[in-house]
């Protein structure tokens, strides 16, 4: 399986969670409920551009997609986000969290060996 199919699939691990929680009453939740909806349309349309459009943008919106999910998720659980407060305690916590991590790195990774981001050359003298 290459970078970018393991790419497209965190950003479809992490879209799905997302939709299971919306059908366990995240969609009751305002602001969040609603938001939820933009993460499982966005990290579903991420994916499929991944593998679909050999560009450096849909890698740019993977790690976009990933560091900003994960961001928002450590905001609900340290200060809250649009007045929801959630932990750690869960299943699903972990497997978006890992997702949206494995995301990031697969973004940069593959960014790196496709020659979108360029990688130092220069090795240290001492």
């Amino acid at each position: 399986m290459g970078m970018r199919a393991i790419g497209a699939l965190a950003a479809a691990v992490s879209a799905v969670v997302h939709l299971y929680l919306w059908f366990d009453g995240v969609r009751d939740q305002g602001t969040v409920g609603r938001l939820f909806v933009v993460n499982v349309v966005a990290g579903v349309v991420i994916a499929v551009l991944v593998v679909a459009w050999r560009s450096w943008v849909p890698l740019f919106l993977l790690a976009g997609f990933g560091a900003t999910t994960l961001l928002a998720f450590v905001i609900s659980t340290t200060g809250g986000l649009f007045g929801i407060h959630t932990t750690w305690d869960s299943w699903y916590a972990w497997v978006a969290a890992i997702s949206e991590i494995l995301a990031v790195v697969v973004a940069v990774a593959t960014s790196v060996s496709e020659g979108w981001l360029p990688h130092s050359s220069r090795r240290r003298t001492e």
